[in-house]
């Protein structure tokens, strides 16, 4: 099987020209789309690297602008695809305090610029809490259980207040190969850990392959070596992306070194087969 990326912060690769990376993650996994960047970019570098556009199945990892808000671009009236989400992705979240340390007057909305009756007119939608088949070997974690250290962001609404936001909606996604299981990550505010083990008692493999946004960029120095410590010999391929942050990138390639990839837009990470 193959996970190719098309959207992400950056781009990996010159050939084919006109790659675009913007702030975001979408990925092909094989014939699964897995979120859809904030733009037309994933479409446009799917179709620039030779992806095939037209996707049965598309999983939303959760509700933020950066993975939904080029959704509308792969949706089509007259072949509906099948969009599987969690039912909170709904939910309005809000950002008050940007990472360059201002603080605004007032809160940006940042969650998924459609409404469930936009999507429906493009889509069927599978609203779902808990695992579910998307595909041979492919499953939509739905949501996971949080026994470790998460990684809440910003705000949403909640009975007309602006609260901390701990994504319950966020998901990823497992798939069962011939040599363990393939785990393509959105920003994983779940928690790594969490999500790793919610994937094995799913697929009932040990999860041997982690691509995606990992949302490291939130952790200290000290929580990513402790994860190093429980990662290390266990993974084959670690490929971060989208907000796993240069920190965790630089610590996680020196303890890492037989597993760490660096990729971007245009990368293709070739597994084993699915099963």
């Amino acid at each position: 099987m193959k996970v190719t990326v098309l959207a992400d912060n950056t781009v990996a690769t010159g050939i084919p020209k006109g790659l675009r990376g913007e702030w975001g993650f979408a990925a092909a996994i094989d014939d699964v789309l897995f979120d859809t960047g904030q733009s037309t970019a994933a479409l446009d570098n799917a179709r620039l690297l030779d992806v095939d556009t037209k996707f049965d199945d598309i999983v939303l990892s959760h509700a933020h602008y950066d993975h939904t808000k080029g959704l509308e671009a792969f949706l089509d009236p007259f072949d509906s695809p099948t969009v599987y989400c969690h039912p909170d992705i709904w939910n309005e979240r809000f950002i008050r305090e940007p990472a360059d340390g201002r603080t605004l007057a007032d809160p940006i909305h940042i969650g998924i610029p459609y409404s469930r009756a936009e999507v429906e007119t493009g889509a069927d939608i599978v609203e779902h809490r808990d695992p579910v088949a998307v595909s041979d070997g492919v499953f939509a974690l739905g949501e996971i259980p949080r026994t470790h250290a998460d990684n809440p962001a910003h705000l949403r609404e909640e009975n007309g207040e602006l609260v901390e936001d701990s994504v319950p909606d966020d998901q990823s996604v497992a798939v069962k190969t011939t040599d363990g299981t393939a785990l393509v990550l959105g920003c994983c505010h779940a928690g790594l850990r969490n999500t790793i083990e919610h994937a094995e008692t799913v697929t009932g493999q040990e999860v041997r392959y982690v691509i995606g946004g990992t949302h490291l960029v939130a952790c200290d120095a000290d929580e990513i070596h402790d994860l190093a410590d429980w990662v290390e010999g266990k993974l084959d391929v670690f490929a971060g992306t989208h907000c796993t942050g240069f920190q965790a990138e630089k610590i996680l390639s020196e303890r890492l070194p037989g597993a760490f990839r660096s990729v971007g837009v245009g990368s293709s990470i070739e597994l084993p087969q699915r099963v």
